[in-house]
């Protein structure tokens, strides 16, 4: 048994339950999920149910039975022993190759941004991270629309980035950004169009000046972020913010000759190495 315990917004969640999920896979053994952080944690809740995902909810005595390992007596004899410890922290933001040789039986915390950590298994992913429900109303009618045009989705992060502490770590991607993006993609494609996410819409219509066709998505509720990720994975083309949300959105498309642009800079601080958060195939402006 693996479990991997999920913490943060719907793109978190997917990074986290991903590493897990190659984990288990590796050891063709169950993937569980700690989801208990979301009865206190008013932030975010628990997003990844609407998925085709193998949803098996972790329960205080499994999760206790690899944890408590960590504690007293236990832990220091298998210390002592050379024993692997069962609870696995992430001890810095970059790839950690020594998860990907991890036994069974571990318990993993940390947030896990890099496609490496569940390399060899990206169509399954692809797979499990679809949406149950079809696409229906306005969200069918984008759909449609994405399909029929050369689309970019363009994520502009900002809400909570906006506040404490988050405004010092992250910071937000500055309108240049933007346009450096959108003048890369002119040498690539005609006739862009432009469908721009963000959590704040108005903001983006206000700041944002597009010479493109545009459209702006901003009928889904924030409980309905997914329906946002998954018309962002239909686009052909990416612009996406230092978010694990268009982070996700882009990487899920299945578009050949998708091209995904993304900030250089991903955190606002020097002391996280972002290196590996960005696939080799990505651009970085």
């Amino acid at each position: 048994m693996i479990i991997v315990r999920l913490k943060g917004g719907l793109g978190n969640q997917l990074f986290q339950y991903a590493a897990g999920r190659r984990l288990a896979q590796h050891h063709k053994t169950i993937l569980k999920i700690d989801i208990s952080i979301f009865e206190s944690y008013k932030v975010h809740e628990y997003s990844l149910g609407v998925f085709n995902i193998q949803e098996n909810i972790a329960s205080a005595d499994e999760i206790g039975s690899l944890t408590a390992r960590d504690k007293g007596i236990k832990n220091l004899i298998l210390r002592i022993f050379g024993k692997p410890r069962a609870r696995i922290n992430e001890n810095h933001f970059h790839f950690d190759r020594r998860i990907l040789s991890l036994p069974d039986n571990v318990y993993l915390d940390g947030y896990w941004q890099s496609e490496k950590y569940f390399s060899g298994i990206f169509d399954i992913i692809k797979s499990e991270f679809t949406v149950k429900a079809p696409q229906v109303g306005r969200n069918k009618e984008i759909s449609g629309m994405i399909s029929s045009a050369e689309s970019v989705s363009l994520h502009i992060r900002r809400g909570t980035y906006l506040k404490p502490p988050y405004n010092y770590t992250h910071g937000i991607c500055p309108p240049e950004y933007y346009y450096s993006g959108i003048k890369y993609l002119e040498s690539k494609i005609k006739h862009p169009h432009f469908f721009v996410f963000s959590d704040d819409p108005q903001w983006a219509r206000d700041n944002l000046k597009l010479s493109y066709p545009v459209s702006y998505v901003d009928n889904n509720s924030a409980g309905k972020g997914y329906e946002d990720l998954r018309l962002m994975s239909q686009c052909k083309y990416h612009i996406i913010a230092n978010s694990t949300f268009s982070w996700w959105g882009a990487w899920l498309s299945n578009y050949p000759g998708k091209i995904i642009i993304a900030p250089k800079r991903w955190f606002n601080v020097s002391r996280h190495n972002a290196a590996d958060v960005y696939p080799a195939r990505w651009v970085k402006l």
